[in-house]
């Protein structure tokens, strides 16, 4: 039998990612995924998930990774689809209301010189 290479991308260690460190690893996907399918209210799914959120030693990565890579259904780091919208809107607008404001600093330096 030929003995694997070392240098084979499957023997190298696999740096270990935030995911493995969750409250929620070993869950159900589904539990942060309420689609009130179930005849329970959506809320108390969402709820039940921010539960393990509250818990987890890693609900910043995680709510890292979902604004990220734009995770638009579930429950990430703490916060629902909702939530994450609304962040992103604030972050939008407080980086419109900087950009505005060098722009008139800008427009006021160039008036004074």
């Amino acid at each position: 039998m030929a003995r694997p290479s070392r240098y084979a991308p499957d023997t190298l260690p696999r740096p270990r990612h935030w995911s493995q460190d969750a409250a929620c690893a070993g869950e159900l996907t589904a539990t942060f995924f309420p689609a009130g399918t179930t005849g329970t209210p959506v809320e108390s799914d969402v709820r039940y998930a921010k539960k393990f959120c509250a818990r987890c030693p890693v609900r910043s990565q995680c709510l890292a990774h979902a604004l990220t890579f734009r995770e638009d259904y579930g429950v990430w780091g703490g916060l629902d689809e909702d939530e994450r919208a609304e962040m992103i809107r604030q972050a939008r607008l407080a980086a419109d209301r900087r950009r505005r404001r060098e722009r008139e600093e800008r427009a006021r330096a160039v008036a004074a010189a």
